[in-house]
């Protein structure tokens, strides 16, 4: 059943962003904006290690702005989470789910009565014997962790997403192209290709911005916070900051093989699919320099998300007083997409 009013809660390693929509018969109308910043420690690639302060932070985030409604969608990142396209037995939903813990038993990195499952239909069921579509599952304990944190608060989870599948459903351009879509995070990169909507591969990689800070700090001798103003003013734009930029190019390397690797495993798993495109959300994904260093190493066209483009609009949508809404918010409109 559609939900009315929603709210996209994203919890990252650095800051909770919430986005609130609306959902009608012209589409979803984005209503409002928010964010809080967490200290270091927290949250620790997309795991929760202090529920007390982030209870805290959803009680901030709520003061922060006036939100409408309570019911959230919670945004997951786990580097356990799995996505992987299979094909089950055509069950009625309520049977499938009970059956789903032994189709998938040997799939999946943790036992399964540790696990979340889902599976997300990708045809329509029809009256054959199976049912193509993607098993999603994750680590149930920091699920449970994550959803009681953010209840103390005082708002309502709904229901739970993989932040990957809210950063496909915000970011992806439906054409006949195969596409990846990279969200460069603190400390975790999520990467997913797909083809028309349809997820290829789902990764996630334990780099990102932090490394980079913390490379600067240790060449420049500088504290953290000032090498992220730097990281943030220059970035990869030798003209402004040759030593900068060297620090930043040389640490980011590791990330931009990683994602290197994930589109050769594309072409060598069966698929013979090449990626044409490259799409950068996340606030890492704003790193000055990043597009073109991509363009040039990977030989693709490279832009940055439009996830607004989703979204209508209202003069009550605020981020700090401005009428604007980041590209780190990406997975939080994409999780009230889902809602839809």
């Amino acid at each position: 059943m559609a939900v009315a009013t929603i709210i996209g809660l994203d919890i990252g390693c650095t800051s909770m962003r919430a986005v609130e929509a609306s959902h009608g018969k012209e589409g979803p109308l984005l209503t409002n904006y928010a964010e809080v910043l967490l200290p270091p420690g927290a949250v620790q690639s997309g795991v929760i290690q202090d529920p007390k302060v982030v209870t805290l932070a959803v009680r901030q985030l709520r003061a922060a702005a006036p939100f409408k409604t309570k019911q959230v969608v919670l945004g997951v990142t786990n580097m356990q989470a799995v996505v992987r396209e299979m094909t089950v037995a055509n069950l009625p939903a309520k049977d499938l789910r009970a059956s789903l813990p032994f189709q998938v038993r040997d799939l999946l990195p943790l036992p399964v009565e540790r696990s979340v499952l889902d599976f997300l239909p990708l045809e329509e069921p029809g009256r054959g014997e199976t049912i193509r579509g993607l098993l999603v599952a994750a680590p149930k304990e920091p699920i449970l962790a994550a959803v009681e944190a953010v209840e103390n608060g005082g708002l309502s989870v709904l229901r739970v997403d993989l932040a990957s599948l809210a950063l496909l459903r915000a970011a992806a351009r439906l054409d006949d192209q195969v596409e990846a879509i990279v969200d460069v995070g603190t400390q975790i990169t999520t990467v997913v290709v797909h083809s028309d909507g349809v997820p290829l591969i789902v990764r996630t990689i334990p780099r990102g911005g932090a490394e980079i800070t913390s490379a600067l700090a240790t060449r420049l001798g500088v504290p953290l916070p000032e090498a992220e103003a730097l990281k943030c003013r220059i970035g990869l734009w030798t003209e402004h900051g040759p030593e900068v930029a060297d620090t930043v190019r040389e640490a980011i390397r590791p990330l931009l093989n990683e994602i290197r690797g994930s589109f050769a495993y594309l072409s060598t798993a069966g698929r013979h699919s090449q990626v044409a495109r490259l799409v950068l959300a996340g606030g890492g994904g704003q790193l000055p320099g990043l597009t073109d260093t991509l363009a040039d190493q990977l030989g693709l066209q490279v832009e940055q998300a439009d996830p607004l483009s989703r979204l209508r609009r209202t003069r009550r949508t605020r981020h700090d007083g401005v009428n604007t809404v980041p590209l780190a918010a990406t997975i939080s409109i994409g999780l009230t997409l889902g809602a839809a």
